[in-house]
């Protein structure tokens, strides 16, 4: 089959299959807008690819990969969930006293994370501030860089990471 067939057969796929792929998708996802992502990203991988083979059963095969890519996703997306759990519990705590001693211990830590992240590959750095400071989903901030998402997935881990490791480097005084 040459690259122009395939290609052919891979858009009627896409487009008369799009609703069964979607629910492919959402049955392990359980959210159609985040299926219907999934399928998009399916075709763009199945059409990028270089390596052409032929394929008995192309429905079949447009649906394994949907549903591979859903399950790596919904990995993907409880990974991200436990790494920024422990990070974002302190978001909504209310702040029981506001001495002096707590304000400059507070002080010192903002300090230290604004330092590690100065220590940080600009890339990264840019990525982690695009997406926890600036609101931007990973996706957004993948475009932005001209990167993937997977990438922007490992930078904001490692910007992170680096935090943490800084600020367990450091001894606070009892509170």
């Amino acid at each position: 089959m040459d690259t122009q067939t395939w290609s052919a057969e891979l858009e009627d796929i896409f487009v008369n299959q799009r609703p069964r792929l979607c629910c492919v998708a959402a049955k392990v996802l359980g959210n159609a807008d985040q299926a219907d992502d999934v399928v998009q990203d399916a075709y763009l991988k199945i059409s990028e690819a270089t390596t052409l083979f032929e394929v008995k059963q192309p429905i079949s095969y447009v649906s394994r990969v949907v549903r591979n890519l859903a399950i790596d996703r919904c990995r993907r997306s409880a990974f991200e969930s436990a790494l920024f759990a422990k990070a974002e519990e302190g978001d909504n705590a209310s702040c029981a006293s506001h001495s002096p001693e707590v304000i400059a211990i507070d002080r010192q830590a903002l300090a230290q994370v604004v330092e590690s992240l100065n220590e940080l590959p600009e890339r990264t750095r840019r990525a982690f501030e695009l997406y926890r400071s600036g609101n931007h989903t990973q996706r957004e901030v993948a475009l932005q860089l001209g990167v993937s998402t997977t990438s922007v997935n490992f930078m904001i881990r490692d910007a992170l990471t680096h935090c943490h490791q800084s600020l367990q480097g450091r001894s606070l005084p009892d509170k």
